[in-house]
């Protein structure tokens, strides 16, 4: 292969690869699959290539999910003291290391968790540190299940990562609770929702032709306006808290996210100018020789 066939091959290449990229930048809204309406935009400033998280809704998103989507459901992947990590709701410039952090100290120190008492062996609750996992609503699946109508709430670890449309999908169903069409047939433990994934034919009695999107959802309605008190004084309303608990929990499913973009737009400038240098290099080296 001579060098011109391979600098065009190589031309081609990053060609490609730009296009790509563009393809993925402008992709639109996603869909809720299965009949929902189209996922609402949150607007997330953490979205994009050169997106950062809001420290201050973090820390809003963090507020409503301890106090309210704690009781039901688990984060068991996350430990208090990655709250304190950089790009996290409580990370303070100051701090020694993320457990030394005054913020998550205070904040675990709410909470009471299980342990073993290394004296007796007998069961006790104590304290949390920044070192321990969030605690379990319920001591297992069976319990979980058993509490909720025979489904036992999803863990919300991953849960941004775990459904098409990440954030906008958390934030959408949050706010897509509405009172259903009178000629909807609602059985006890479901909930209508216009942004779940499902199909409401079998139990539409109205037009065949005018089925309503959305589908059932076990989980009620968790929020109600000013169910929380922000500490910043920001209004509570439904879809604040929902925005907010949803930029948590994306956070939460990727704490790195911030710092794996930096690192990709430093290689991809690093590639840019590795690719100029290798052009010019060419064209210097090979100036006046015929190929």
């Amino acid at each position: 292969m001579t060098l011109k066939t391979s600098m065009h091959s190589m031309k081609k290449t990053l060609v490609l690869i730009a296009a790509a990229a563009g393809l993925s930048l402008a992709a639109g809204p996603a869909l809720a699959s299965g009949g929902g309406h189209a996922l609402r935009d949150g607007g997330f400033s953490f979205e994009g290539p050169f997106g950062t998280f809001d420290q201050g809704q973090l820390q809003r998103g963090y507020k409503v999910y301890r106090e309210v989507c704690s009781a039901c459901h688990s984060m068991n992947l996350m430990h208090f003291r990655t709250l304190a990590e950089p790009g996290g709701p409580f990370f303070d410039a100051h701090q020694a290391n993320p457990a030394e952090n005054r913020f998550v100290k205070a904040l675990a120190k709410e909470i009471q968790v299980p342990d073993i008492d290394t004296e007796t062996g007998e069961p006790v609750m104590r304290d949390a540190t920044p070192a321990d996992r969030f605690p379990n609503p319920y001591p297992n699946a069976t319990a979980a299940a058993a509490a909720n109508g025979g489904a036992a709430p999803p863990d919300l670890s991953v849960m941004a990562k775990a459904r098409h449309g990440g954030a906008n999908y958390i934030y959408s169903l949050l706010t897509g609770y509405h009172a259903p069409p009178a000629e909807l047939t609602i059985r006890p433990g479901q909930n209508y929702n216009v942004y779940m994934a499902g199909d409401l034919t079998p139990f539409w009695k109205g037009d065949a032709a005018h089925v309503p999107a959305g589908g059932f959802i076990a989980m009620p309605n968790p929020l109600r306006a000013g169910q929380v008190t922000y500490d910043d004084g920001t209004e509570a309303s439904v879809d604040q808290m929902s925005k907010d608990v949803a930029a948590y929990i994306a956070w939460a499913s990727d704490p790195k996210q911030v710092q794996r973009k930096q690192a990709g737009v430093g290689v991809m400038i690093f590639l840019l100018l590795f690719a100029g240098i290798t052009y010019m290099s060419y064209r210097r080296i090979w100036k006046g020789v015929a190929h």
